[in-house]
C-alpha cells in the first residue's frame, strides 16, 4: 500500500492545484482520506464548477455523481473515474424509452394538465436532461421537499423519479396524503396504475430504490433502542417511510454527518446508512458512541481502490473519461440550474 500511496502522492505534487481529487462519503476509508474534499455528490460537483484551476477532476464514486460534474464543470476542464464500472443500480431503474411511455402514459389520462418532473440526483445525465427539457428539476436529498413545494406550486401533478421511497418520504413531508401518491412500475402493463389512480395521484413516484437503504427495517430500530435506550437513530430519506417515521431524524448524507458532529460528545448515535461512512463517523468522533444500524454496503462504491486510483492519475486513459452528448449537457444544466434558483 505504501507504494502506491507514494504513486499517487508523486502526482499530486507535479500535477499541483491542476489535478482535484474529489471522494464520495461512501467510498473505502482510504480512498475518501485521500480527497482534496470529501462530500456527497452535490456538493462534489458544485466544488468541480467552483474550481476552474483544476485542469483535471478524478471523481471517485458511482457513474451519476462523475456525470453531475461534467455537467457543471467547465467545458475545459476534463473528469475521470478511477473505475468506470462503478454504477448505481438505482440509477439504472429507469432509461429513456420507460421514461417517455411513463410520460405519455400519463398524459394520456389527464390531458392538458400540467406534470412536473423531477429526478433525483442519483440519476443518468440522460434523465435529468428529459426533467429539464419538460420545465422539471433536479433534486438532493436534502432539498427534495423545498423541490416538492416548487413543483406543486408549478402544475398539477409531480412525477418523481428514480426513488419510490425518497418520493414518497417527501410527499408525506409536504403534506401529501399517501392515497394521493400512485407508484409507477414500468415494468408491468400501463405501469401497473389505472386511469382512476392516475387521476387520483398528485404525485406518482417511480418503482426504483437504493439497496444500501432499503436493508434497513423498523426491526433494526427496535433492536438498536434496546441494545443501547437513549440512543438516537439517524437514517437517510431512502430508506422505506416506517423505517423513516421509526427514527427520530431523517436527512441527507451531509444531515447525518452534521447530525453525529452536533450529538456531542458522550452520545450514543445509530446511522442507518452505508457501513463505509458510518465506520468514518466512529473514527472522526471518538468522544461519541457512533453504531451502526446494520451492516449495509455499497459494492459499487467499494470497486474503487488505491491502486485503480494510483493507475488513472498516471495515465488518464481515454475510456475513464467521463463524457457527455451536448444536447444532453444543455437540457440537464438547465434541470439542475432550477434547483440551484429554488427560494
Amino acid at each position: 500500500m505504501d507504494d502506491t500511496l507514494e504513486r499517487i502522492q508523486a502526482v499530486r505534487d507535479a500535477q499541483g492545484t491542476q489535478l482535484l481529487i474529489l471522494t464520495h462519503h461512501y467510498q473505502r476509508m482510504e480512498i475518501a482520506d485521500l480527497g482534496d474534499f470529501t462530500g456527497d455528490s452535490f456538493e462534489l460537483a458544485r466544488i468541480a464548477a467552483d474550481r476552474p484551476d483544476a485542469r483535471v477532476i478524478v471523481f471517485c464514486g458511482v457513474h451519476f455523481m462523475a456525470e453531475a460534474a461534467r455537467l457543471l464543470a467547465a467545458p475545459d476542464q476534463r473528469v475521470f473515474m478511477p473505475d468506470p464500472q462503478a454504477g448505481c443500480p438505482m440509477a439504472d431503474m429507469i432509461d429513456r424509452r420507460d421514461l417517455e411511455a411513463a410520460w405519455a402514459r400519463i398524459h394520456r389520462v389527464v390531458g392538458s394538465e400540467i406534470v412536473v418532473p423531477i429526478t433525483y440526483m442519483n440519476s443518468s445525465a440522460e434523465t435529468k436532461a428529459f426533467c429539464g427539457e419538460r420545465g422539471g428539476l433536479v433534486c438532493t436529498s436534502s432539498n427534495a421537499e423545498r423541490s416538492f413545494r416548487w413543483a406543486l406550486g408549478q402544475g398539477d401533478r409531480v412525477l418523481f423519479v428514480p426513488d419510490e421511497f425518497l418520493g414518497r418520504n417527501s410527499a408525506a413531508a409536504v403534506g401529501v396524503p399517501e392515497e394521493a401518491v400512485a407508484v409507477y412500475d414500468p415494468h408491468t402493463e400501463n405501469g401497473g396504475l389505472s386511469d382512476a389512480e392516475i387521476r387520483r395521484a398528485k404525485v406518482i413516484v417511480w418503482k426504483g430504490f437504493c439497496h444500501v437503504h432499503t436493508w434497513f427495517t423498523p426491526a433494526h430500530v427496535d433492536a438498536a433502542r434496546a441494545a443501547h435506550p437513549g440512543a438516537r437513530v439517524v437514517v437517510h430519506p431512502e430508506c422505506p417511510p416506517p423505517v423513516v417515521q421509526a427514527a427520530d431524524a431523517a436527512g441527507s448524507t451531509r444531515f447525518i454527518v452534521d447530525f453525529v458532529r452536533d450529538a456531542g460528545p458522550g452520545a450514543v448515535v445509530v446511522v442507518g446508512t452505508e457501513i463505509n461512512l458510518v465506520k468514518r463517523l466512529a473514527r472522526d468522533f471518538p468522544d461519541r458512541t457512533v453504531l451502526p444500524l446494520d451492516l449495509s454496503l455499497c459494492p459499487n462504491m467499494s470497486r474503487t481502490t488505491l491502486e485503480k486510483l494510483a493507475r488513472v492519475l498516471e495515465t488518464f486513459p481515454p475510456t475513464h473519461e467521463v463524457l457527455l452528448p451536448p444536447e444532453v449537457v444543455t437540457h440537464a444544466r438547465v434541470a439542475l440550474q432550477r434547483m440551484l434558483a429554488l427560494p
